[in-house]
């Protein structure tokens, strides 16, 4: 499996996501850019969770059907083609971090994947179940971790 390069000019990897994108702040998307995918790729789907929450995965942000040409996303907005899944707050679209006050640093994991094959997805899914529907199709993965505590 080839990798994609994925990067946000508003953080590093392995880096604070500043407060702007949390749920203490104005809670919008980062901008997201990433580098072309392979042929033969029928979507992009993209994901963001935290592995570190008390109760097991949390799942931030969910977009399925993304245009394969697409290059990225501007802050606040959705991929190109991408339709937005319910998250584990309970809402469509992107919620950003809002860890456990000293529960320490919690890292938000995005995870950017080329399919050869579009999703079939129900629901709300949980994590375990996109991830399972991933499975086997992945084409391609770029991976970009931010960190953020309260």
């Amino acid at each position: 499996m080839t990798g994609i390069e994925l990067s946000s000019t508003a953080f590093d990897d392995h880096t604070v996501i500043p407060r702007r994108y949390s749920r203490e702040g104005e809670n919008i998307s980062p901008p997201l850019t990433w580098s072309a995918t392979p042929e033969g790729t029928a979507e992009l789907v993209l994901l963001c969770e935290d592995p570190d929450a008390p109760g097991g995965t949390f799942l931030h942000w969910l977009v399925t059907g993304i245009d394969p040409r697409a290059t990225g996303a501007e802050e606040g907005q959705k991929p190109r083609g991408g339709l937005p899944w319910p998250n584990d707050f309970g809402h469509v679209g992107w919620d950003g971090p809002m860890p456990p006050p000293g529960h320490g640093p919690h890292r938000y994991v995005f995870r950017l994947y080329a399919l050869s094959e579009p999703l079939t997805l129900h629901g709300r899914p949980e994590v375990d179940t996109v991830h399972r529907a991933i499975e086997g199709k992945e084409l391609a993965v770029g991976t970009l971790v931010g960190t953020y505590q309260r």
